[in-house]
């Protein structure tokens, strides 16, 4: 009689809302238990905080405080990302700290597979899972791709509209509802439904926008600008404003369908000699590409101590300069409050408010 494995407990940090997709291929893909911690509060911040070494950024803080909450909540088995800058070596250093904290966990480190070779990927399944089969998790796996493509379009959509609904709240029970589909998916049916849903439903909602409404492009750091709570829901204060907010920053154009160091690095190598690594030639093009298209401001957002963010900021200043386009710069830690992030930008609306409507 052939005994059945007891199913793993299997959590992954919180990152915006990109952990619908990872449970959907763990629990369909792996056939294993997917551990959906609590969304991020101050307490994960100041749990991360207070385990984490000082001079780390605040990402890896916020990541730290997310694997505690997970293992809280039950889970077993954490995994780990890979990462463009040094938080693709804090991986080892977490796991330390878990370890030290009296943690008993599986940990399934991916920055360990970095060759890019399918093989060395399913490798890392193997060893979470042994009795895996390729074919079922190649298939849930593209599936869960798919997801991710669906919630960066949603999202996208969202907040170049949710500024000008003319009934207050209709955008985001739509998304809302997107988001609980998503989170309930069991099939790339489920997963198709709630996307089209959301698509028409948005098309319903009545907008009061110009022809000519404020836009805002954000730039910055990888984790930062895509997690919500970490950047203190930048996108939807700004779009509460009346603003057009546009982000390229995401899984879908960085990770799926990146077009390449080299090819962006041609578009502005007017501006920086050599490739800038991590997301910096990234960011740089967006900037660019959103002055030459005639945004009314740009957001760049990093965490403190980012280095590759740091350098970005004097070729910002340039491209500010050169096309004459406000550029905001915020830096997120572990003190950073809403109400300062809030005079902040409330200041750069008006200037760009106020530029809007003399020329």
């Amino acid at each position: 009689m052939t005994k059945t494995r007891e199913k793993k407990k299997i959590s992954f940090p919180m990152i915006a809302r990109y952990n619908y997709a990872i449970r959907y291929f763990v629990e369909q893909g792996l056939e294993q238990t997917y551990v959906m911690q609590p969304r991020m509060t101050k307490r994960t911040m100041e749990l991360g905080a207070k385990y984490a070494p000082d001079m780390v950024c605040t990402p890896f803080k916020t990541i730290l405080g997310s694997m505690i909450e997970s293992l809280e909540a039950g889970a077993d088995t954490l995994l780990m990302s890979m990462g463009y800058c040094r938080l693709g070596y804090y991986g080892e250093l977490a796991e330390q700290i878990l370890r030290d904290l009296g943690y008993s966990f599986g940990y399934i480190n991916f920055a360990e597979y970095t060759t890019g070779k399918n093989k060395d990927y399913l490798k890392a399944l193997k060893k979470l899972c042994p009795d895996i089969s390729p074919v079922r998790s190649l298939k849930y796996g593209m599936e869960a791709l798919k997801m991710i493509e669906d919630i960066d379009d949603i999202e996208a959509r969202y907040y170049e509209n949710c500024g000008f609904e003319t009934e207050k709240g209709a955008f985001r029970n739509v998304l809302r509802r997107f988001y609980r589909d998503m989170s309930q998916a069991n099939s790339l049916k489920d997963i198709q439904a709630g996307y089209n849903r959301c698509r028409e439903a948005f098309d319903t909602v009545p907008l009061n926008k110009g022809p000519r409404p404020l836009r805002v492009g954000l730039v910055g750091e990888y984790f930062t600008i895509m997690d919500e709570f970490s950047n203190l829901d930048l996108e939807q204060t700004l779009a509460d404003m009346g603003v057009e907010v546009h982000r390229w920053m995401n899984l879908t154009n960085r990770n799926l369908h990146y077009p390449g160091e080299k090819n962006l690095h041609v578009r502005i190598q007017d501006y920086c000699t050599y490739e800038m690594g991590p997301t910096s030639t990234a960011n740089i093009w967006y900037a660019k590409k959103c002055a030459e298209e005639g945004y009314d401001g740009i957001v760049h957002l990093k965490s403190a101590g980012c280095t590759p963010e740091i350098d970005v900021m004097p070729v910002l200043q340039r491209i500010g300069e050169e096309y004459k386009i406000p550029i905001l710069y915020l830096t997120y830690d572990t003190q950073t409050g809403s109400a300062g992030l809030m005079t902040r930008l409330e200041a750069f609306y008006d200037m760009i408010e106020m530029r809007k409507k003399v020329n």
